[in-house]
């Protein structure tokens, strides 16, 4: 799935980590308790629901006197395009660059090296 044209700050994904790592749908109070490390006020949580809802990120669904949200954009898709403009962006559209910059800063381990050689070798059969 292609998140098209959706921009999401890094404020605005601490709420979609809220929804994306819950099952079922939050309500503002809900989320507000799952990004309560940003000690954010429920104002500033509305604003950025409102923003997300704009802009197609979320869905709102009043049940009683509250809302539900729900994401609309699922989290590996997001992923898959923030990596896709980090590639385009930055490394030419090499995924090769950009491995080579991960293992010459030393950002990756032994280990992470293994998993990686165990990726590719069953993406070939």
């Amino acid at each position: 799935m292609s998140i098209g044209n959706i921009t999401i700050s890094e404020a605005e994904l601490e709420i979609m980590k809220a929804l994306w790592n819950s099952t079922e749908a939050l309500n503002s109070i809900e989320i507000g308790e799952a990004v309560k490390a940003q000690e954010w006020k429920k104002t500033t949580i509305a604003t950025f629901l409102t923003r997300l809802c704009e802009k197609g990120a979320i869905s709102a669904e009043k049940r009683g006197k509250l809302y539900y949200y729900t994401a609309l954009v699922p989290e590996q898709a997001y992923r898959k395009s923030r990596t896709d403009n980090l590639i385009k962006s930055l490394y030419h559209g090499s995924v090769k660059e950009l491995a080579a910059a991960l293992f010459t800063d030393e950002r990756l381990s032994s280990e992470d090296i293994a998993q990686l050689r165990s990726i590719f070798d069953d993406k070939e059969d």
